[in-house]
């Protein structure tokens, strides 16, 4: 009889540890929330952008870890997910467990250093998304909303660490990834609905990939453009827009619409996979033109 033997190696930790925080999730947040900071701030602190890169990815980790405890059993039965660390048995809950209380107070700490304010949003990101949304899941497909307050809290938090204070320019912020997470999540709802239907998660808003779907996304994803190039006139305070800046993100926004369209048009997986792409690709350009064009205008 021959014994498997199972080596546990640093290597193999990393990548669980990669795993368990959803380490590519939590950087494209990190990248978010400094990008509103570099748009709030009058002048560059180092040192307040390091916190807030720390703060951030201890704060998305830990959710991301509370997230992975709570579905463990339904992410067993999902093909994307059955492989992660807790459902194969790499980890156990408790060191899971260990792992979110650790980036949760090391998260709060390290943004209070910051300013106040921003620990409390923090705070109340990973609340929201653990605590509402991830339970949310298995019931309704309203949870999709419920989980795009978390995921708009980081590019107003950047905002929030500059400032010290909440006003018209990170609630704009907010508003833009708050409407820009809808195609995105929908797209993703999409591609994997047979999987998510094996966990039992209502992802989509008619409950199915269909064309009531496909209209919310195109609706959500014109909500999502002009709220972006609203700041061009001159009605969001501090946080400015040329028109040229504007005209940039309004045709990035115009390409994501095409395959919005296309998603409409075609109904297929190959469609929804491209939208999803041209989301992320668009909030990160957006991000991008936007912090450019604050300090070359």
């Amino acid at each position: 009889m021959s014994t498997i033997k199972t080596t546990v190696s640093p290597a193999s930790i990393w990548i669980d540890f990669k795993e368990i925080t959803k380490m590519g999730l939590s950087l494209s947040v990190v990248f978010s929330s400094i990008a509103g900071y570099f748009l709030g701030a009058e002048s560059i602190d180092i040192t307040t952008v390091i916190l807030l890169a720390f703060g951030g990815y201890f704060m998305v980790g830990a959710s991301n870890a509370y997230n992975q405890i709570i579905e463990k059993d339904l992410d067993a039965l999902m093909d994307r997910t059955k492989n992660r660390p807790i459902p194969a048995g790499r980890m156990s809950v408790n060191t899971a467990f260990i792992i979110a209380v650790l980036f949760t107070l090391a998260g709060v700490a390290t943004l209070y250093i910051i300013n106040p304010k921003t620990a409390m949003y923090g705070a109340i990101s990973i609340f929201i998304y653990t605590c509402i949304y991830t339970p949310l899941k298995t019931k309704t497909p309203i949870a999709v909303f419920v989980g795009a307050i978390p995921g708009a809290i980081p590019f107003m938090l950047g905002w929030v660490a500059a400032r010290n204070g909440f006003g018209i320019e990170p609630g704009t912020l907010f508003a833009i990834q708050f409407f820009w997470q809808f195609p995105h999540f929908w797209a993703i709802g999409w591609f994997l609905h047979e999987d998510y239907k094996k966990g039992g998660f209502f992802m989509l808003p008619s409950g199915k990939p269909d064309k009531g779907t496909a209209v919310q996304i195109i609706m959500y994803s014109i909500w999502t453009i002009i709220a972006s190039i609203i700041p061009v006139f001159g009605f969001t305070g501090d946080l400015k827009l040329s028109i040229v800046g504007a005209i940039i993100v309004f045709l990035l926004g115009m390409v994501m619409l095409y395959y919005a369209l296309q998603l409409f048009k075609l109904r297929t997986t190959k469609a929804a996979k491209q939208l999803m792409l041209s989301s992320v690709l668009y909030i990160t350009l957006l991000q991008i033109v936007f912090v450019a064009d604050k300090f070359l205008s």
